[in-house]
């Protein structure tokens, strides 16, 4: 096992490395720059200045082996957007309340996710059934900023109970917390209904109920269990993108984390904040890939990563 987590953890070296080549190639690729004249009107020494305060003005090869010169030592460059802080101390200041909004989302979405899907499962065509696809179909389909505005016009607009947004005390997370996770929720509730429902006409089920065990414990020691392996594929991939923040969720309620400057980027061609974003996903993406193969061998004692072993 340790030997095969260190070999994963080289490969996303490698793949770090693959992604910061081809991030700068992209974004630099693109016609236009951050400082056009048309987004920004500049006589032509105060452009050359600026170009050559943030290095623009140096052969592309000499930008990015600076750029990565500066990333091994955690320089991430001054963001175009926020010029009087680092894009270190950026992400520092915002990604935390992105990460607590997605904390507490996936707590939300496991939790009635898991509890929906089962109880549709062992309920199967019955109006529990029936009403979890209906909200599992409606969470999928149904945008984020939608249900943003629906929440907003009813909880703090006619019934006055929340504030339209913010972020401060418990009353301002509920209404993003929800909204956040009513889509991870829909799909884990989905795919724990079809993994349950799969696992219950196993036959080691039809053999406990045999020997006389009770149907609780049936569910939980024996089905439940098993079936969290396809659960783990899907969780998985769901936590980079809903740690790092939601351009549409933190937006209309008016939360200062990092969602939205995955977006306002990109229009902005704030290279320095496009390069570090992308990174950090693909960190996130590499570390939690790697922790889902750690957690299947967990779970299930017939997965193994020994060479040799089958």
């Amino acid at each position: 096992m340790i030997r095969y987590i260190i070999y994963r953890i080289a490969g996303l070296i490698g793949v770090l490395f693959l992604v910061t080549i081809i991030t700068f190639s992209l974004m630099h690729a693109v016609p236009g720059g951050p400082f056009d004249e048309e987004k920004m009107p500049l006589s032509a020494e105060a452009k050359a200045n600026i170009l050559r305060k943030y290095g623009l003005d140096r052969p592309l090869y000499e930008q990015y082996g600076r750029y990565m010169w500066n990333a091994l030592q955690f320089d991430f460059g001054i963001p175009f957007q926020s010029p009087g802080e680092t894009v270190t101390d950026l992400i520092a200041r915002t990604w935390p309340i992105s990460m607590q909004l997605g904390g507490m989302g996936l707590a939300v979405a496991f939790s009635f996710g898991i509890l929906l899907g089962v109880l549709s499962a062992i309920r199967q065509n019955t109006w529990m059934d029936y009403g979890t696809t209906m909200l599992a179909t409606l969470g999928i389909t149904v945008p984020s900023f939608a249900i943003s505005i629906l929440f907003i016009v009813i909880f703090a607009t006619i019934w006055r109970i929340l504030p339209t947004g913010g972020w401060g005390g418990p009353e301002t997370w509920i209404m993003p917390v929800i909204v956040y996770a009513l889509g991870p929720m829909a799909i884990i509730a989905r795919y724990t209904r079809s993994s349950v429902l799969e696992n219950l006409r196993m036959d080691y089920v039809r053999t406990a109920r045999a020997k006389g065990l009770k149907e609780r414990s049936v569910l939980f020691i024996h089905v439940l269990k098993n079936s969290l392996i396809p659960l783990l594929t899907i969780m998985g991939p769901m936590l980079p993108g809903v740690m790092t923040g939601s351009l549409f969720v933190e937006g209309i309620f008016r939360i200062p984390g990092l969602g939205q400057f995955f977006v306002t980027s990109i229009f902005e061609r704030d290279y320095p904040m496009i390069m570090a974003l992308t990174l950090l996903v693909a960190v996130l993406i590499g570390i939690v890939y790697l922790i889902t193969d750690i957690l299947y061998a967990l779970v299930d004692p017939r997965v193994s990563y020994v060479r040799g072993s089958k």
